[in-house]
């Protein structure tokens, strides 16, 4: 067991809650992830998330068949908050607390991003899921998680994706592509390897945010990277490349 975190941010890319599905949003795996998510809760944590838009609609996807970019990237901010009111829903069917906070103002469904009350919310154990991205074009949901977890003073950002880690190579391509346990941010963005965006890496590197890469499709694992085991990869400012 590694270090147990108190206030940590899970950013959940749109294409977790698929599943095997061409797109849109798979219930039973969106019940899965919840269900890790609300025992860790159970137990004292507090988790914010933020969740991508990539099952519903994906910005770049929109500019290059043709239309404007900002436009294109309003229209995935919006996704965004179909999946968190997606996940809101799967939690408080498990008893579990949560609010929504959106970038973009949709009173009626959703609370406004306000940083002292979702500090509030996760002082009060609550679930606090961000969307609409950051309310800016051109700013990925990456930059979001970034920019969320300094705001409310988290303690490490998890990155869930459906690689076990950050290799030197694509696996897919290079079966002799090495994994790394542990790196710097520096050489993440000197190397560009694809672990967030340069812009969120050097968000995390300004304020010392830690990111955990993992595998989110193994059964347990949301559960045992909150809990702070070691699995997938580590990247920080006073760890070595391992």
């Amino acid at each position: 067991m590694g270090t147990t975190y108190k206030r940590v941010l899970l950013k959940l890319s749109g294409e977790a809650l698929m599943g095997e599905l061409a797109y849109g949003i798979d219930p039973s795996v969106v019940a899965t992830i919840t269900e890790e998510i609300a025992e860790v809760v159970r137990e004292g944590m507090e988790i914010a998330i933020v969740v991508g838009a990539g099952n519903i609609f994906r910005g770049i996807k929109g500019s290059a068949a043709g239309m404007d970019r900002a436009t294109a990237d309003y229209i995935g901010m919006i996704a965004t908050v179909m999946n968190a009111m997606t996940l809101q829903d799967s939690l408080e069917r498990l008893g579990i607390q949560t609010r929504v906070q959106t970038a973009i103002a949709m009173q009626e469904v959703a609370e406004p991003y306000i940083r002292r009350r979702a500090i509030r919310h996760l002082e009060k154990n609550r679930v606090v899921i961000f969307g609409a991205g950051s309310g800016n074009p051109f700013f990925t949901t990456d930059t979001t998680a970034a920019l969320r977890a300094a705001e409310i003073n988290a303690e490490v950002v998890f990155k869930a994706t459906k690689v076990d880690g950050v290799y030197d190579s694509d696996p897919k391509i290079n079966p002799e592509a090495r994994r790394y346990r542990t790196l710097t941010y520096g050489h993440v963005l000197q190397h560009d390897l694809k672990v967030m965006d340069s812009t969120a890496i050097a968000l995390c590197k300004d304020n010392n945010i830690p990111i955990m890469v993992f595998d989110l499709s193994v059964p347990g694992n949301i559960k045992r990277a909150l809990l702070g085991e070691p699995i997938g990869t580590i990247v920080g400012e006073s760890y070595d490349v391992s």
